[in-house]
């Protein structure tokens, strides 16, 4: 049986107020494993856990509980400096994220891997001028073709950001309040009345793609 390029396992992240008698005030779950090389696309409505999930499978954000094996290696148990050898988190402006160390980088591994095999791209800001999307829709096929995995997070309010979607992802997440709906294709994720109250005009788009 093969090593999973991606098992998020059992994973939970809890935000709490109060020192003496906390109070959780937001908490994400997820617990799934992507076995090949694809171009995930992920949604969801603003402060639903999509970029707190992406902080954990990079490292730049510790677990309340669970764990993520990024082929076989826990992110978590990566020196922090290498842990973008592992996966990567670019954020809108294409910043990398920070790590937290939890530990010193001497009692931790080496990354297992010279270059990410998990490429997480949050709210990319595409540009409708010059050919721009299609550059980057190439490069996100020139990753997956160089056996990547490949995430694509974008809040749509444009029917073209459906038709990115649409070309070029393979399956997809919902994402809100914290919990993941999965789907093989857009048009099985419309059947699910959250994601059409969230995308709203362009909820007939979607059920189209």
């Amino acid at each position: 049986m093969s090593t999973p390029l991606l098992h998020v396992d059992h994973l939970v992240k809890r935000y709490t107020r109060g020192v003496f008698d906390p109070t959780v005030t937001f908490s994400l779950e997820a617990d799934f494993t992507i076995d090949r090389p694809q171009i995930v696309g992920v949604m969801g409505p603003n402060g639903s856990g999509k970029t707190t999930l992406f902080e954990l499978i990079t490292g730049s954000n510790r677990p309340s509980a669970g764990r993520v094996w990024v082929n076989g290696q826990d992110i978590h148990a990566v020196r922090p400096r290498e842990r973008d050898r592992v996966a990567i988190h670019y954020h809108q402006s294409y910043q990398v994220r920070e790590f937290q160390r939890t530990r010193p980088p001497f009692l931790m591994q080496h990354a297992s891997t010279p270059s990410p095999l998990v490429h997480l791209f949050d709210e990319p800001q595409f540009n409708t001028q010059d050919g721009y999307i299609g550059f980057m829709l190439d490069f996100f096929r020139r990753l997956r073709a160089q056996n990547r995995l490949v995430f694509l997070c974008l809040h749509p309010n444009e029917r073209y950001h459906i038709e990115i979607l649409r070309e070029c992802c393979e399956c997809f997440i919902f994402v809100q309040q914290g919990r993941l709906a999965h789907a093989e294709t857009l048009a099985a994720l419309a059947q699910d009345a959250r994601v059409q109250a969230y995308l709203g005009r362009l909820a007939p788009a979607l059920a189209a793609a």
